[in-house]
């Protein structure tokens, strides 16, 4: 992806929106490629919209992609689909699948398979509206999502109403319960509890997430734990969260020194091991949540992918099982 890094002038005088100060550059990008091909914007090293003032000094860092596509399409892509009415569709997502259309991704997507699913014509995408609008495009039917090589339950809605109903649901974690089942690197302090932190950007690298407690800088994140079971430096992990963080689940993981195993950005290496060339061992087991027109809750559960049954086999093999 293009990436450019500026400084403000010390002659710089007053304060002026970022993305007019960026257009007014003579190799400048206009206002609608920053809002529709932009990644990510930082200020002095701290991410921001596209409308911060900027003052002499400042450095800015703008990553960006081109050849946006001007439609998201439909696409003939099989879908496992546990339950289904004229508000919903429940989709047990395959480890690989990324949720929407989005920078380095845009075909291939649970957003492309819907579409074809639900019979709907392609969507032009604008370039002219706020951030949130032009993002808004890409991600019909979406209330929340899981990582490219989580997998695991996802919830869509098929219509505006639905679409707000639940969305309501996932702004309040209180409202719903969503289960996960992991297999990690290392062993808990706790047969189980309860992990709260503040969640923000690592300093070190702007990809990644760190859990950080004693401020109230980034966000408020907070997962519930229960091992199920050790097999010597693994353990089985049930987990439950609360809130719903970029990464959250993995970001605790390492925080509590069992990082997931097979992953590529917050675990330990596995090259020589046992387990070489895993992949991401976590999957999203169970939702709980209440549907449009429904008074009572509806439980939907996935099944235990292969991959996880074949990591445990190897675990029973090898090593005793314990409970702590």
């Amino acid at each position: 992806m293009p990436f450019i890094n500026i400084e403000v002038p010390r002659t710089f005088e007053g304060t002026l929106r970022l993305d007019k100060y960026i257009a007014s550059l003579p190799d400048g990008m206009n206002r609608s490629k920053l809002k529709t091909g932009v990644t990510e914007i930082l200020l002095n090293g701290k991410k921001v919209k596209i409308s911060a003032k900027v003052k002499a000094g400042d450095k800015i860092d703008i990553q960006w992609e081109d050849n946006i596509p001007t439609d998201i399409v439909p696409e003939n892509i099989p879908l496992d689909i546990i339950y289904e009415d004229e508000n919903v569709t429940v989709v047990n997502k395959r480890q690989g699948m990324v949720t929407h259309p989005a920078c380095g991704n845009w075909t291939g997507t649970l957003v492309n398979a819907l579409l074809y699913h639900w019979g709907r014509d392609a969507l032009p995408q604008q370039k002219e509206g706020s951030a949130a609008e032009l993002l808004a495009q890409r991600r019909p039917g979406i209330v929340h999502r899981l990582d490219k090589d989580t997998s695991g339950i996802i919830i869509t809605a098929k219509n505006r109403d639905a679409e707000e109903w639940l969305h309501a649901q996932f702004c309040d974690h209180k409202r719903l319960t969503k289960e996960y089942i992991a297999i990690c690197t290392g062993r808990p302090p706790a047969r189980g509890g309860k992990i709260e932190t503040q969640i923000i950007r690592d300093p070190k690298d702007r990809k990644c997430f760190k859990a950080v407690t004693g401020t109230d800088e980034g966000k408020y994140a907070c997962t519930i734990y229960e091992c199920i079971a050790m097999y010597g430096n693994y353990s089985l992990m049930r987990l439950r969260i609360k809130t719903g963080r970029t990464h959250q689940i993995r970001v605790h993981m390492k925080f509590i020194g069992c990082p997931i195993l097979g992953d590529p950005i917050y675990g330990a290496k596995t090259a020589g091991t046992i387990f070489s060339g895993a992949s991401l061992m976590l999957h999203a087991y169970l939702l709980k949540i209440k549907l449009p027109e429904k008074k009572e809750y509806s439980v939907f559960k996935s099944k235990v992918p292969v991959r996880f049954k074949k990591v445990l086999k190897t675990l029973h093999s090898k090593f005793k099982k314990e409970v702590k």
